[in-house]
């Protein structure tokens, strides 16, 4: 009997996953691309990473979760089981789920996965190549685990911009707070407060020297580095060695060597490190930036012919400086000569001659609205709705949002609530500007779409800004940072068509407002340009019992 039942569970599994993949196909895949699948089952489960106990979020079993390795335009299969007592859902870091936001995993776009139920996401890295992340969109469970890497890599006829590594080493790190739950730090952001510093940080789910990169003299390694905390600016470096910059978020860039590189919250970098010094082990090292109180954590660099164990103080690195940051950050540039992810050079897209159609001006604010701490963007401070508004679309529901609730510039008064959505053109060409009059430091991510990082700089933003900009080799990425009263202007090409969430990756702040959606749109219902609503889509809210395909 015992075996008839696992028999009929294997055919059950194999049925579904047919089902999944003409699903998967008659939403619009290529077909002719490999498909990866996973089975995930998300747990809550006992952690200790910085000597406490704790309730962490589990991915089969693992803190962090499971690496995804794929190639450009593989079909992913991913089949999410909750076993948690909460809502639970995915977010795709810098994947950008092409005509497809239907997968996006954001509250605006998919209703979450009730406990004990399942939803399979069915993703494809379309035209996509380097490091990402996916984690945990809900409420502050980002702060307590379910993240994970995600490595895309290059087609085998796509040539790559330098030798092949010797090794690939993953570096998830963040921030960390030593609470027992991600449901208290919801619950002081629910009381109007504010959160506390965070106690330390991480390096892949672990403290002080609690992990250990292994290398081989003479040889060299890529270190994809992802800040997958929620709130503090991370400064990397590596006692005795240098770091080759070669790609951010998808852009081969110029390759540059850094002593240290400043990671801020929502972003990822990679590096190469050639193991070049005296055979013995050596501090891997993440520091915050920007912070009153610096907080460091380490991990080991260790050569494999080496019986020295660290020892003595940890290197030192910047902590407040904030113009040598900015002027790093201005030294990332792309590199022109290098594929895409296509066989054409990278600089083959003339982004600065081409005159944008509009332009944005995003000014963050903390208020306070009803006796509690809220943030918004040009007044507006985002609450989401009881339907997502991907859902509300489709379905014609009336009065989940306001179009054009959120306006283009910044203007003058008190922040008020509502869900704000904005209206974009499908194909436009725009231009946005972030301007921080905080003297805090701002990271923002925009889902479904890369951009030029044009220019940045302290002060107001005017027309007279666009002289600084650089329209020839802008860093082209999916997250960026605004320094302390100061500006960031980005070049936006939307041909990506879908419900598109602009956030703040400050976790708190866009639990509290700091966020809206962008509606890419177009009169035309074509899957040449958005690929329809998936079979099996979660409905909530006031899209609940209606049926994904007419009758």
């Amino acid at each position: 009997m015992r075996l008839m039942g696992e028999y009929r569970s294997t055919l059950l599994c194999s049925l579904i996953g047919i089902v999944v993949v003409l699903a998967f196909v008659l939403n619009g895949a290529n077909g002719d691309n490999p498909y990866r699948y996973y089975t995930w089952k998300i747990t809550y489960g006992d952690i200790y990473p910085m000597g406490v106990k704790q309730q962490g979020i589990l991915i089969n079993g693992q803190f962090p979760g499971p690496h995804i390795d794929c190639v450009t335009n593989d079909n992913l299969i991913i089949s999410v089981y909750n076993y948690l007592d909460e809502p639970f859902l995915l977010s795709w870091n810098g994947i950008q789920q092409r005509k497809n936001s239907w997968q996006d995993g954001v509250q605006g776009t998919t209703c979450p996965i009730p406990p004990g139920k399942n939803f399979t996401y069915m993703l494809q890295a379309k035209d996509q190549i380097g490091s990402y992340f996916y984690f945990p969109s809900l409420g502050m469970q980002k702060a307590f685990g379910g993240f994970g890497s995600i490595k895309v890599y290059s087609r085998p006829q796509i040539p790559v911009p330098f030798p092949r590594p010797d090794g690939d080493f993953i570096v998830l790190t963040g921030d960390w707070f030593k609470m027992q739950s991600h449901k208290q730090l919801r619950y002081i952001l629910d009381s109007g407060r504010s959160l506390p510093a965070p106690d330390g940080l991480l390096i892949n789910g672990r403290g002080w020297n609690g992990y250990t990169f292994t290398v081989v003299p003479g040889r060299t390694y890529r270190f994809r580095i992802s800040n997958v905390g929620i709130a503090t600016s991370l400064n990397v470096r590596i006692q005795g060695h240098a770091m080759k910059l070669v790609e951010v978020e998808g852009s081969h860039t110029i390759q540059n060597f850094y002593s240290s590189i400043d990671v801020h919250p929502g972003q990822s970098f990679s590096v190469l490190v050639t193991a070049n010094q005296a055979p013995k082990d050596y501090y891997f090292v993440v520091s915050s930036r920007f912070n009153n109180h610096v907080l460091n954590t380490t991990a080991v660099l260790h050569y494999s012919n080496s019986w020295t164990k660290v020892s003595g103080p940890v290197p030192g690195g910047p902590t407040s400086d904030i113009v040598s940051s900015l002027y790093q950050a201005r030294s990332i540039r792309r590199n022109l000569t290098a594929s895409a992810p296509r066989p054409n050079p990278q600089g083959s897209y003339h982004y600065g001659l081409v005159k944008p159609q509009r332009t944005i001006v995003l000014a963050n604010s903390a208020q306070y609205i009803n006796g509690k701490q809220r943030y918004a963007v040009n007044r507006v401070s985002y609450i989401q709705p009881d339907t997502p508004l991907k859902l509300a679309d489709y379905f014609k529901i009336g009065g989940v949002y306001n179009l054009g609730s959120i306006s283009d510039y910044p203007t003058s008064g008190n922040a008020y609530l509502s869900t704000a959505v904005m209206h974009a053109d499908y194909r436009g060409f725009y231009e946005i500007v972030f301007q921080n009059w905080e003297n805090t430091f701002q990271t923002w991510h925009i889902d479904g779409n890369s951009f030029f990082v044009v220019g940045m700089d302290g002060g107001q933003w005017t027309p007279g800004s666009r002289l600084k900009y650089n329209l020839r080799d802008a860093v082209y990425r999916c997250t960026t940072q605004v320094y302390p009263k100061s500006w960031t202007a980005i070049y936006i090409a939307l041909d990506n068509m879908g419900m598109w969430n602009i956030r703040s990756e400050t976790w708190e702040r866009q639990y509290l407002g700091q966020q809206f959606y962008m509606r890419v749109y177009a009169p035309s219902n074509s899957m040449r340009d958005e690929y329809p609503i998936p079979k099996n889509a979660l409905l909530c809210g006031r899209a609940s019992g209606r049926h994904t395909r007419p009758l």
